[in-house]
């Protein structure tokens, strides 16, 4: 199955997502289409209700500390977060062309499952623990203007009404 980004305004960004039950083909398979998905649109990560998919899971593709990091997450959970760094703007596959400047800890501690059934622990800082945050965030119906204030939100509504109607374009 060949899968497509979705963009702001559509149902499945506000959800909730699924806890992933069991490890098969179709679930490799997605995300082996997500990474298609994310390296074709140049983004670092991506998470499952991004594609319309209502799945915790994310991948992402980054570098961090000069050290290129790929990961595959099935229910992730953070369980620990510390420090806070305040000035990064972030963007979003969808919520394409804005980017702003949104609060996130600067280390986390995630545990989830790998792609082949492993749990596993991670701790994580600087640009892998942000990208992680955001992944997470849209695991829970959360994507990153809804971190922004108020009055930020209403000046950028007419850019994400034009976003919204992306979703039927596709």
């Amino acid at each position: 199955m060949v899968h497509e980004l979705i963009y702001y305004g559509h149902d499945t960004l506000k959800k909730v997502a699924r806890e992933i039950m069991n490890i098969d083909g179709e679930l490799l398979q997605l995300i082996d289409s997500m990474y298609n998905v994310m390296y074709r649109a140049k983004g670092i990560g991506l998470a499952a209700p991004q594609v319309d998919v209502s799945k915790r899971l994310f991948i992402l593709d980054i570098e961090n500390d000069n050290k290129q990091i790929t990961l595959e997450m099935l229910n992730p959970v953070i369980k620990e977060f510390s420090g806070k760094w305040e000035s990064y703007e972030e963007g979003c596959l969808s919520v394409p062309g804005i980017s702003k400047e949104v609060v996130r800890s600067v280390e986390i501690l995630l545990s989830g499952v790998n792609r082949d059934g492993k749990e596993v622990e991670l701790e994580a800082g600087g640009m892998l623990a942000r990208v992680i945050q955001h992944e997470i965030d849209h695991l829970n119906g959360i994507l990153f203007v809804d971190h922004l204030e108020d009055y930020m939100r209403k000046e950028l509504r007419p850019e994400l009404k034009k976003i919204k109607k992306m979703n039927r374009l596709s």
